[in-house]
């Protein structure tokens, strides 16, 4: 659907103005079981993948990679994108729900255990109807914090408009769409379909570029998304000068504000710009010794997404992003091991 015109027209929402729903987010993303490790650079050039980037890969060209680690320690955590950001939510102190796809296997069976242990609920039945495993993603951390990520997405690709529950996204204060649905064409329709649901219900949309290379392909199609459908965006630094054309981290902010209500533009150490209905700020971040900054970005969300839903001001959430972006980056992992509920008050 490169280039269509989507039939509804964005109509601003104060994100303070929000309803008392079941769920602070509905988050709708790629369900993935990250497999996590530390690698030296020589790894990443035995390996010959491109370092700091994605790369989608078949099941046996995945195997290969495994193959390469034998020995190595690794870790195992429901993930994928827009599923960190709600578990973000849930470690804040909010409550959230997410669809995702994963197989009737082991790994799909932990992923729906992990999720629900985090405390966000899993309504999407396993798939048994599906050859396709569970999507799995091999994170691996070089000493400079990079991560580089071999991800083979399986039945994650199967996500369907039908598991997309109008009701649930009703009870939700805000639906989170993660971009990296926009590169298979089925999750594609399922994208859409929850932003028209949320449209229809007056229920505020948030979405994530999620990569770059997305932008490459789709940069018609998420213009489209954000004149149209999109109340809140989230995306970083070389995501908005590629989408943009422009090297100006606070004017790409301002234009991008231009194309929907609320921006949240982060830019590593130095914190984020914010736009909030036309009124641009920037907030600082916290210093750090990252040690992997897989996860940053789905933090940042979370924390943002906890803060709008639960009578926080836009800096004020996003400063909580920041926060939880920087205590990811401290550590392995794309999320904290647990809650932190009781700092919220301590930082905003």
């Amino acid at each position: 659907m490169t280039g269509r015109t989507l039939p509804f027209q964005t109509h601003p929402v104060k994100v303070d103005q929000v309803a008392e729903k079941k769920y602070d987010v509905s988050g709708v993303g790629n369900a993935i079981v990250d497999i996590l490790t530390q690698v030296d650079d020589s790894v990443i050039s035995a390996l010959k993948l491109d370092k700091g980037a994605m790369t989608l890969m078949d099941t046996d060209t995945q195997s290969s990679v495994l193959n390469h680690l034998e020995g190595q320690t690794l870790k195992q955590a429901s993930g994928g994108s827009a599923a960190n950001t709600m578990v973000g939510i849930a470690q804040s102190g909010g409550t959230g729900v997410y669809f995702g796809k994963v197989a009737d296997d082991t790994h799909g069976e932990f992923y729906k255990k992990d999720m629900e242990a985090a405390g966000i609920s899993f309504p999407v039945p396993l798939a048994t109807e599906q050859p396709q495993p569970t999507g799995t993603c091999v994170v691996l951390t070089t000493p400079d914090a990079e991560r580089t990520m071999c991800t083979h997405l399986g039945v994650s690709t199967t996500l369907t408009k039908a598991d997309i529950d109008a009701d649930v996204i009703d009870q939700s204060k805000i639906c989170y769409i993660e971009g990296y649905l926009w590169d298979a064409d089925t999750p594609r329709a399922a994208c859409v379909e929850a932003f028209e649901v949320s449209k229809r219900l007056g229920v505020k949309a948030a979405f994530t570029f999620s990569d770059a290379f997305l932008i490459g392909r789709f940069a018609d199609d998420f213009k489209n998304l954000l004149n149209d459908y999109c109340n809140i965006l989230f995306c970083n630094a070389d995501e908005s000068k590629q989408f943009l054309g422009s090297d100006d981290i606070a004017d790409c902010a301002t234009k991008l504000g231009k194309m929907c209500d609320h921006v949240f533009l982060t830019d590593g150490p130095n914190g984020c710009h914010v736009v909030d209905n036309g009124n641009a700020s920037h907030v600082s971040g916290f210093s750090v010794n990252a040690i992997d900054t897989v996860g940053a970005g789905d933090a940042f969300a979370g924390g943002v997404l906890y803060g709008l839903t639960n009578g926080k001001s836009a800096v004020d959430s996003a400063k909580w992003g920041n926060y939880l972006a920087s205590r990811v980056v401290e550590r392995i992992g794309p999320r904290l091991e647990s809650d932190v509920k009781s700092e919220v008050a301590k930082v905003i």
